[in-house]
């Protein structure tokens, strides 16, 4: 059946791009048994259909940059790799067709020889189109364009029993999360691209200052195009807003920022060095917090409570959704009940808290993040 079904791969994918699993193809920690890189959706299709007939497992992989998120799988026969649906295409107009295994940075670059962007931004380096729709990965570019799910007009994908298909959803959010296969292209909004981009930061060293401080922003409607917090477990912190536009504009509501914010402000034309990163790597646990803004001060003082030490968040001030690293060591149980009382804070508060990154021998012992907990 090994031989049968690597041949059957190597029809569909073309020769050398049908193999064993190595070492490294793993998700959760498990290893897979083959990996498929198909050139077309229909060959998606075609390598997820013969998986179904034969009753197998098979999980997609853009770049590979969130591929252990969630909850490790129970079996893993085939990995799905996108790295060959690429391109972008149809993208002079208001949208762009993108295949699923296209770099961000590689449209960013291309649509940039038109002066125009994608308002995306997530922070997993090289990701790729299909990872960061997978999982609704949004940066700081959220707080006014919205998440890449409310920037997509339609998708076409390979369902788990190898039907193509297409969705279009409504509002913008064509059904990512029920989706149950391979993404293999996204239709995207296009924009142009700003000719000036200043950041202004400014030094906090409590969470009730991150709040004055993004009230200020929102009192004096300066239309940022982020608005961003880092709050290092150690103490101290930063709040940073990015301001976009014509080149006149962009420098008046900088000075009129400055002037609100007072002295410390700090203006600078490159981003902080944190800024649309996570704070978390692949061995720490982290959990994702979405809360209205105002709720954010209470959240950081609860999560050092629970944890018995300051915790590092980090995240968008402006729309209240922030990760945190929690400390490490913690076995499955104080990670639960961390977890659990900080539901019991952000339930009065409309909030909500999910995991979504853990080792793999703890993300098995843990209730992590599901795709419809993302969107």
């Amino acid at each position: 059946m090994t031989d049968s079904l690597l041949d059957a791969l190597v029809d569909i994918c073309g020769p050398g791009f049908a193999r064993p699993a190595r070492s490294v193809d793993r998700v959760g920690g498990r290893r897979a048994g083959f990996v498929a890189v198909p050139a077309t959706g229909r060959a998606a299709a075609a390598a997820l259909r013969l998986a179904a007939e034969r009753g197998l497992s098979a999980r997609a992989r853009g770049s590979g940059s969130k591929i252990d998120w969630g909850t490790p799988p129970a079996g893993l026969d085939l990995i799905v790799d996108t790295g060959r649906l690429n391109g972008m295409w149809n993208h002079h107009g208001p949208t762009a067709v993108v295949a699923a295994g296209t770099r961000i940075t590689a449209v960013q670059a291309a649509l940039a020889l038109q002066g125009r962007r994608l308002a995306v931004d997530p922070p997993s380096p090289g990701a790729t189109v299909g990872g960061m729709l997978a999982v609704n990965e949004a940066g700081p570019l959220a707080h006014r364009f919205g998440s890449p799910a409310e920037q997509t007009e339609s998708v076409t994908y390979a369902d788990a029993t190898g039907a193509e298909l297409e969705s279009d959803g409504e509002d913008g959010r064509p059904g990512i999360a029920q989706i149950r296969g391979v993404l293999t292209a996204a239709v995207l909004r296009v924009h142009p691209r700003p000719a000036t981009r200043r950041w202004l930061g400014r030094a906090v060293s409590t969470p009730a200052g991150v709040a004055e401080l993004v009230e200020q922003v929102s009192a004096e409607r300066l239309e940022p195009s982020a608005i961003e917090v880092d709050l290092p477990g150690g103490g101290g912190g930063t709040v940073a807003v990015l301001l976009e536009g014509d080149t006149e504009t962009v420098a008046g509501r900088s000075a009129h920022l400055a002037r609100v914010w007072g002295a410390g402000t700090v203006l600078a034309e490159q981003r902080p060095s944190w800024w649309g990163r996570y704070p978390f790597g692949p061995q720490d646990v982290a959990v994702r917090i979405s809360v209205r803004p105002e709720g954010l001060q209470a959240v950081t003082y609860a999560l050092r409570d629970l944890c018995g030490v300051p915790v590092t968040l980090r995240g968008s001030a402006g729309l209240g959704t922030v990760h945190a690293v929690l400390p490490a060591g913690l076995p499955a149980r104080r990670v639960t009940e961390i977890v659990d009382g900080l539901e019991q804070v952000l339930l009065a508060r409309n909030g909500k808290v999910v995991v979504v990154s853990a080792p793999p021998a703890l993300a098995a012992e843990l209730r992590m993040a599901q795709p419809r907990d993302l969107f």
